[in-house]
């Protein structure tokens, strides 16, 4: 399926997009003020309400969406929205780009695909602009908290290998709903144990923790995700994937306007060099980059 883009469906893809870029702005709002495990809880709850309802149960494929639901759900969303507490959105944002080169990676070393010097370019060049972010983290936030963005990209990667090893035998809209299911005993678990002043959070929600979560679990599943997959029947992925490459930008922009965020000359260098490793990826991408769960 080598079409040419229409204008309208340039525009779905655009809009897509930019919702996900933009999310890394309304979520650090969110979690602002809600702790971010629980906000992560949250968000999957109303997720899971959204979506059970109307998708297949994956019949003998409990086990897998279970540990897929720990990977992706519990410790990739968790270290994502730990990290956008303390690390500035449009970093967070740059850092999570990594999911690209980690998935080639796994893939290559799990899955026997083929990696060649295009690709192994790609994520040196890759891990070497987020050395430079890494080498030099903004006085905003610790060390540990860009860390924790990196991390979220390499668990979103094993999650992408345990969906590719599933084969296609579930639907994209019955993992992430049922995933989004599972995680949440998790999620709220695990906010029982490490965090505090829950229902105090909770009972002073402004306005913009209420559109964080609504925007989190509607705008980002049920019209990103939707419009995506209904793109991917019509074109083909290597037509789709580059529009992946505007989330940073699109983060760093919102992130500094309206969040005053700081754009330093590391963090551009940085991330120009990252953006063009993952550019040389999706290029030359393995199958498993493909989107086949949520990202944030």
């Amino acid at each position: 399926m080598h079409l040419s883009i229409r204008p309208l469906h340039l525009a779905l893809f655009l809009g897509t997009v930019t919702i996900w870029g933009f999310s890394f702005i309304v979520t650090k709002l969110g979690v602002r003020e809600i702790p971010p495990l629980l906000f992560v809880g949250m968000r999957f709850a109303l997720v899971a309400l959204i979506l059970v309802p109307f998708v297949p149960r994956p019949k003998g494929h409990w086990r897998q969406i279970l540990l897929i639901s720990t990977t992706l759900g519990l410790l990739h969303f968790s270290c994502m929205f730990v990290a956008l507490v303390r690390t500035p959105a449009g970093t967070t944002a740059l850092l999570a780009q990594l999911q690209v080169p980690f998935a080639a990676l796994l893939a290559a070393l799990f899955l026997g695909d083929r990696l060649g010097w295009r690709r192994a370019l790609g994520m040196a060049l890759a891990f070497a602009g987020a050395g430079v972010v890494l080498g030099k983290p903004s006085f905003e936030s610790p060390w540990w908290s860009d860390l924790l963005a990196a991390l979220a990209g390499l668990f979103w990667a094993i999650s992408a290998v345990q969906i590719k090893l599933m084969g296609g035998r579930a639907p994209a809209a019955s993992i992430n709903g049922w995933v989004a299911l599972l995680a949440v005993p998790q999620l709220l678990a695990a906010s029982l144990l490490l965090e505090q002043g829950q229902w105090q959070a909770i009972a002073g929600m402004s306005w913009q923790a209420v559109f964080a979560l609504f925007y989190n679990s509607v705008l980002i599943v049920v019209v990103g995700y939707g419009t995506w997959y209904r793109l991917l029947k019509i074109y083909d992925v290597n037509q789709a994937m580059p529009f992946m490459l505007l989330m940073p930008p699109i983060a760093l922009l919102s992130g500094g306007l309206i969040l005053g965020e700081p754009l330093t000359w590391s963090l551009a260098i940085g991330g120009l060099v990252t953006v063009a490793g993952v550019a040389i990826i999706l290029i030359r991408r393995p199958r498993l980059v493909e989107p086949g769960a949520e990202r944030v």
